[in-house]
């Protein structure tokens, strides 16, 4: 085994890949917020905001931003089915916002608690994630020149260490 794969986690002693044994870890409250941030372009935030606004853009699928955070709820609270390694969790907490910044980019924040034996990094991140897909779905009949970049763990707290984006 490489002195890398000893740091990986989800890599047993004979460099298969298992889930991580979280049953000798303490049980503790854990948090994580993830973003990601969609970029619609001028042509369609023109054309989606003149009936909504910054709080919510309609699309002809309905609204975009609820739609978006009820997708990203349903991803989190299926999170240890579409990734094999992540455990099961009873989710105590997760929120959705959605906002238009300043440069006109969608900015996607999933926040998810739990309190147990294993963080929920993961969670925030797919969350973060399907909410941008979703997004990209009731949009792209204005265009497909929509991108989806910078997804990424703002923080996380509970767990070994906890990290904070800066």
């Amino acid at each position: 085994m490489t002195e890398d794969n000893q740091r990986l986690t989800h890599l047993d002693a004979k460099n298969q890949p298992t889930m991580v044994d979280v049953g000798d870890k303490a049980v503790t409250q854990r948090s994580a917020t993830a973003q990601c941030t969609v970029v619609l372009g001028k042509e369609i935030m023109q054309e989606l905001t003149q009936s909504g606004g910054k709080e919510e853009i309609y699309s002809k699928k309905g609204p975009v931003f609820q739609t978006a955070i009820i997708a990203g709820t349903m991803a989190v609270k299926k999170c240890s089915e579409l990734i094999p390694f992540c455990h099961p969790l009873p989710i105590e907490k997760c929120k959705v916002l959605i906002h238009v910044n300043d440069a006109q980019e969608v900015v996607i924040e999933c926040t998810v608690g739990v309190t147990s034996k294993t963080g929920v990094e993961m969670e925030a991140l797919t969350g973060a994630n399907v909410a941008a897909l979703t997004i990209y779905d009731m949009c792209k009949a204005l265009s497909h020149d929509i991108v989806i970049k910078e997804c990424k763990l703002m923080t996380k707290s509970g767990g070994k260490r906890d990290f904070s984006r800066g």
